[in-house]
């Protein structure tokens, strides 16, 4: 469902959030020029009401989401959209967003991205 937000302001940090490392891949043996990233699987769980915040970009950070449980609002160009179960979105160099669980239960995704390795 999508609705049109009145204000772009975005929560002024992360609340609420629980993350765990799945996986991640050193992606500079197993594809040339992809020296120093990685490829990155997390298990991200937004309890109710919770904020991932602030607004950001994915500007050398690409990745996509699919929604496990629950249902997450994800505020980018003025709107907002409520993804649940099954459903997700792609995070590329054009996404500025911010996300949040308006609901009562628990919200769980599944996040893969490419990111630099630390």
């Amino acid at each position: 469902m999508e609705t049109t937000e009145s204000s772009s302001e975005s929560p002024i940090k992360t609340q609420g959030i629980t993350v765990e490392l799945l996986n991640t891949i050193d992606l500079g043996p197993e594809i040339e020029g992809m020296e120093g990233r990685q490829l990155r699987m997390r298990l991200i769980t937004f309890a109710p009401g919770s904020v991932f915040g602030p607004l950001h970009d994915h500007v050398d950070r690409p990745g996509t989401v699919y929604i496990l449980k629950g249902t997450i609002t994800d505020h980018r160009n003025g709107t907002s959209t409520d993804y649940g179960p099954g459903l997700g979105w792609p995070e590329d160099h054009n996404t500025v967003h911010w996300l949040e669980n308006k609901g009562t239960e628990p919200a769980v995704e599944i996040s893969v991205d490419i990111v630099r390795q630390h």
